[in-house]
């Protein structure tokens, strides 16, 4: 067989066959995540919900709450995916191939394993699966943050890229992965049908743990880097687990309270950051000889400053 006219040892080459790869595997990958919660959810018997409420446990949280933050997670990929598609800058580029690359696809995939796991009750495996899930998202996250920082030179990537990952990432953080591993540890509550777990106020430490513990990672990064999207987040998720009620009371106080208090801080943050930050106002080039010092302070040989070239004190024995 003929060798191929390109070579693709070269970098240029290689990248651009990365990005042709990525272009068919991430929405056939969204596809068949899509198609498979939505069947688990919709259309098999017992379903996602269903499976749920038969495991009840301190940190369920309610349904529907977190279907429309699935669906904005969806809604983002399907923007990441025509990014794909129609990115032109080199930097757009470079962050999908080398930040995101082949993550998000895996992230799909064991995400969809995830939901037949459920419905078939394979805790155990559903908690691998949330724990595979877990590391590769924080693992593509991480990437994004060190190495394709978001900047407002380039908003779409901002809000089709690191968006969509960091609330992926902050749902199985912040909830799925716990949730599974509380129901296959047997940390879960008698459900009634209808009404609420008859022994719904045992196991509240581990919950209250949970939500305390990952809340105040939460809140720092909030705090550190001003971040919009884990803020409104992890404010979600604790809605979520305190509108399903009843729940413990060290659980139903700190849900409450980090919904709180996640707002307040970004909002302190941006306050902060307007009119407490120390600003450096930087000298017109050419004047750094004027005043005798350069930007950073350092004072120029050979130059006079504004005290000796201006008007100075007289005392008695300039009069002589």
């Amino acid at each position: 067989m003929d060798a191929l006219p390109i070579d693709t040892s070269h970098p240029a080459v290689r990248d651009y066959l990365s990005l042709i790869r990525l272009q068919v595997l991430t929405p056939l990958s969204l596809l068949i995540n899509i198609a498979t919660v939505v069947v688990c959810a919709v259309v098999v018997t017992p379903s996602i919900g269903e499976i749920s409420k038969q495991f009840p446990t301190s940190i369920s949280p309610k349904p529907i709450i977190i279907a429309i933050y699935v669906a904005a997670i969806y809604a983002g990929q399907l923007g990441y995916c025509v990014l794909i598609v129609l990115a032109r800058k080199a930097e757009t580029k470079r962050t999908i191939t080398k930040g995101v690359g082949l993550s998000l696809v895996i992230a799909n995939w064991v995400m969809a394993l995830w939901a037949v796991a459920w419905v078939f009750q394979w805790f155990l495996l559903s908690t691998v699966l949330q724990g595979i899930l877990l590391l590769t998202l924080l693992y593509s996250n991480i990437v994004l943050l060190i190495y394709h920082q978001p900047t407002s030179a380039r908003p779409f990537d901002t809000m089709l890229i690191h968006a969509p990952l960091r609330l992926f990432l902050v749902l199985q953080f912040g909830l799925m992965f716990a949730l599974s591993l509380f129901i296959n540890l047997g940390l879960t509550y008698t459900p009634t049908t209808p009404g609420p777990p008859r022994d719904y106020a045992e196991h509240p430490w581990p919950g209250f743990g949970v939500v305390l513990g990952t809340n105040l990672v939460g809140l720092a990064v909030v705090i550190i880097r001003r971040d919009i999207v884990w803020c409104v987040s992890a404010t979600w998720i604790c809605i979520s687990i305190w509108v399903l009620r009843p729940k413990p009371g060290p659980v139903y106080i700190a849900a409450i309270l980090f919904t709180v208090l996640h707002p307040l801080a970004l909002i302190g943050t941006y306050i902060y950051s307007r009119f407490y930050t120390r600003r450096t106002i930087a000298l017109p080039p050419g004047d750094e000889a004027l005043y005798g010092r350069t930007e950073s302070g350092r004072a120029i040989a050979g130059s006079q400053s504004v005290s000796d070239n201006g008007p100075r004190e007289v005392d008695e024995d300039t009069w002589g």
